[in-house]
């Protein structure tokens, strides 16, 4: 019923020992190949398609615009929910945030799109993606909130600090990530 292949590609899904050689299992070289292709972020025609996406510089300008806009809005809604003062000045950059965050999700999924043929939740990038909805959903919360009026201006910046709590978790995913993909491009150049 099992063949030795068989029962050694299901013991290759399963096994996570990192010294597989030290213990005398050998992968053939074929499947080794394949399971360090699997591991890399970007293929090299999705490397190609990334390099030459207009897209790519869009996010990289996005990012720390995001950024920025998130610590500056930080700070407003801290100091509303400490001090009681800028409720206006809060709310207006929670917006701001709002409205940066969907332009980023908008061209973030047009790019990936462009790379890996899907919009979302792409093999590299799957749990950013999934996170990513996690923060839209936040974002998405206080917006309803604050145009709906049944939410008093504290638990609004209240919802506020869980959505930018869950964009810091996501952003840290994502330089995480970038972090992998400069690694990785020097690994890839010098095995080429």
């Amino acid at each position: 019923m099992f063949t030795d292949d068989a029962v050694r590609k299901i013991l290759g899904y399963v096994d996570g020992c990192p010294w597989g050689a030290a213990v005398g299992r050998h992968g053939a070289p074929a499947e080794r190949e394949k399971q360090r292709l699997r591991k890399l972020l970007y293929t090299e025609d999705e490397r190609r398609r990334r390099d030459a996406s207009p897209w790519t510089v869009v996010q990289a300008v996005l990012a720390p615009v995001q950024f920025a806009v998130f610590l500056m809005s930080l700070a407003l809604v801290l100091r509303y929910l400490a001090t009681g003062d800028g409720l206006s000045a809060a709310t207006a950059s929670v917006v701001v945030k709002t409205a940066v965050l969907y332009t980023i999700m908008v061209t973030g999924a047009i790019w990936e799109r462009q790379v890996f043929g899907k919009y979302l939740f792409a093999r590299a990038f799957f749990w950013e993606d999934v996170f990513s909805i996690l923060v839209l959903a936040l974002h998405t919360l206080y917006l309803a909130a604050l145009f709906s009026g049944r939410v008093d201006p504290r638990d609004q910046m209240l919802i506020a600090l869980a959505a930018y709590t869950a964009y810091f978790v996501n952003a840290t995913q994502f330089v995480l990530k970038l972090r992998a993909a400069r690694r990785e491009a020097g690994s890839v150049g010098h095995l080429t």
